[in-house]
């Protein structure tokens, strides 16, 4: 059967169970809508989180940033590993023991201010629809080339899909939906990663044929050794040098990191289970769960770079492999034949390179590059759209949450009905299903990069509000609002003007202090602090009543009923 058939199969009964488990397990109160009624077991929980957090941009873009950058993507890994763990071993037990379903709740009621509610719920919102634009991207890319549409077509079937089900289910749909989808797409990434394992080293698990000796068939040598060679041999930068300076990579790291622990829509995932308790654990399944395949990528990326290199370069354009027609016709793949003799020159020189290859598809092509059976790229094309629609997904929850929830029944319409509240917060994913739409189909940059805005966001806002509300008594009200606004607003004005006012300035010729886009959320997370501290210090303490909660969440056991 051919790839498209396959693919129809695999997205077919996948999107069926989907969809499935949304109308069984479809919320009928508020509590189920947004918190699963507080009942998911940790196994089940960390799964969901897995998927949760795994999106599109770890999916299908991580590996394809790093088969391009080589050592300097790494800081994805890094960054984002690593501010799991804060988040889970920092925050995530504290605020489920405080007991409220989201962020805005949290810091609207830790300081005591309708206002600070006010700018959480502004923040959450536009991290959530930053964040959301990158999945409906990626979502759009798979079908664009596995259901042989255009991108627009693409996003429009992936939007009605996850509006169909987030709608339905709420958290609780979402969390069952998301565990079938951590099965598929951690499937659909370690398949064709052991088989090209097996391919190019002959060992099935790709860690280590990562830096294992290449067969004879592929020259042999090590792998990493095999692609430097190649790699300055065409003028590219070696694969394993960096070319990003120290403090920004250091930068970008930090700014996932904060901008992880941040995150509305996972931190609202440890609010699912029964307990503190159940927290810690869920909060550990999540993290064996992500590390299978966050360990897995670089292999990934290396194969999926060699395979490119021997594939494409110095080859008759007339004998291209089927796989190039068919992604030449997405536009993610171009070639110019700028010396007019036939051949693809693809090399590190601009002026005369000759082949333009959109990094986020090097996941999704490389089964097809290595020359795997249909159904394995069929899979892939499966997975790359589970990774994308469950975190769009909680996404939406996020931003549905903090109109009906916190910015509708908390602030202006507090007699609302637990009916009103829910069909408010239906309508608010349907207005935000669009605007994701809209976004993914004229995206600012590839998904991984989007994404990482809205981490260097959640840093510059969140996670020092958390973090201080947790652990510094003394945090009051004007100190958050002042902190928060003060990150938020730098950060984001920074992303703005090198991405979209002048964005022929971004280069490290012009960014502050050597600080990509990418990076700025650590400096709006130092300036947030900063300002935080400062102008709490030059203002009343807060209520007694808030101080005895701060110590009370610190505490082991359970939470009182707030």
């Amino acid at each position: 059967m051919s790839v498209q058939v396959w693919t129809f199969g695999f997205v077919f009964l996948t999107f069926g169970l989907y969809i499935g488990i949304a109308i069984w397990s479809r919320a009928g109160s508020t509590s189920e809508f947004y918190v699963a009624g507080g009942g998911v077991s940790p196994l089940a929980n960390g799964m969901a989180t897995a998927a949760d957090w795994m999106s599109a941009a770890s999916f299908i873009s991580m590996a394809g940033l790093i088969s391009f950058l080589g050592r300097d993507g790494t800081f994805y890994l890094m960054g984002w590993t690593g501010g799991y763990v804060l988040l889970a071993l920092l925050l995530a037990p504290y605020l489920r023991k405080f007991g409220k379903f989201t962020v805005p709740d949290f810091i609207g009621d830790r300081y005591y201010s309708q206002s600070a509610r006010l700018i959480a719920v502004f923040c959450a919102i536009v991290i959530s629809f930053v964040y959301v634009c990158g999945q409906m991207q990626g979502a759009g890319i798979v079908f664009s080339r596995f259901l042989e549409v255009d991108i627009t077509t693409g996003v429009v079937i992936g939007m009605a899909i996850v509006f169909f089900y987030a709608v339905m289910g709420g958290m609780k749909g979402i969390t069952y939906t998301q565990v079938a989808q951590y099965c598929v797409l951690i499937f659909a990434f370690m398949v064709p990663a052991i088989f090209i394992s097996m391919l190019m080293t002959g060992i099935p698990i790709p860690q280590i044929g990562f830096g294992a000796e290449l067969t004879e068939e592929f020259g042999g040598g090590r792998l990493l050794d095999r692609l430097d060679g190649m790699s300055e041999a065409l003028g590219f930068a070696t694969y394993t040098e960096g070319q990003r300076t120290t403090q920004d990579v250091f930068f970008i790291t930090a700014a996932l990191m904060f901008g992880t622990a941040g995150l509305p829509h996972v931190i609202i995932r440890f609010f699912t289970v029964p307990n503190v308790r159940d927290a810690r654990r869920s909060a550990g399944f999540a993290l064996f769960f992500i590390a299978i395949l966050y360990t897995t990528a670089p292999a990934v990326a290396a194969f999926a770079r060699t395979n490119l290199l021997t594939t494409v370069s110095n080859v008759e354009y007339t004998a291209v492999p089927e796989w190039f027609s068919k992604w030449e016709a997405t536009n993610l793949v171009s070639f110019e034949d700028k010396n007019n003799d036939g051949r693809i020159q693809y090399l590190g020189d601009a002026e005369q390179n000759e082949l333009e290859v959109n990094r986020d598809i090097m996941v999704l092509a490389n089964p097809e590059i290595a020359g795997l059976p249909n159904w394995v790229v069929a899979l892939v094309a499966a997975g790359a759209l589970a990774a994308a629609l469950s975190t769009a997904a909680g996404l939406l929850l996020v931003i549905s949450t903090a109109v009906a929830h916190d910015l509708l029944k908390r602030s202006f319409m507090p007699a609302i009905t637990e009916k009103q509240e829910l069909l408010y917060a239906r309508v608010a994913i349907f207005v935000a299903v669009l605007v994701a739409g809209y976004v993914g189909i004229n995206p600012p940059a590839y998904v991984a990069q989007v994404v990482a805005y809205a981490f260097g966001l959640a840093a510059a806002s969140f996670f020092p509000a958390i973090v201080l509300g947790i652990f510094q008594k003394r945090m009051n009200k004007h100190g958050a609002i002042a902190g928060m606004l003060a990150g938020f607003t730098f950060t984001a004005a920074y992303i703005i003007y090198f991405k979209t006012i002048n964005p022929a300035a971004d280069n490290a010729a012009n960014w502050w202090l050597g600080i990509s886009p990418e990076g700025i959320g650590s400096i709006g997370t130092l300036a947030n602090l900063t300002v935080a501290i400062i102008i709490s210090k030059f203002t009343p303490a807060p209520p007694k009543d808030v101080q005895a909660i701060v110590e009370d969440i610190r505490l082991p056991g359970e939470a009182a009923a707030r």
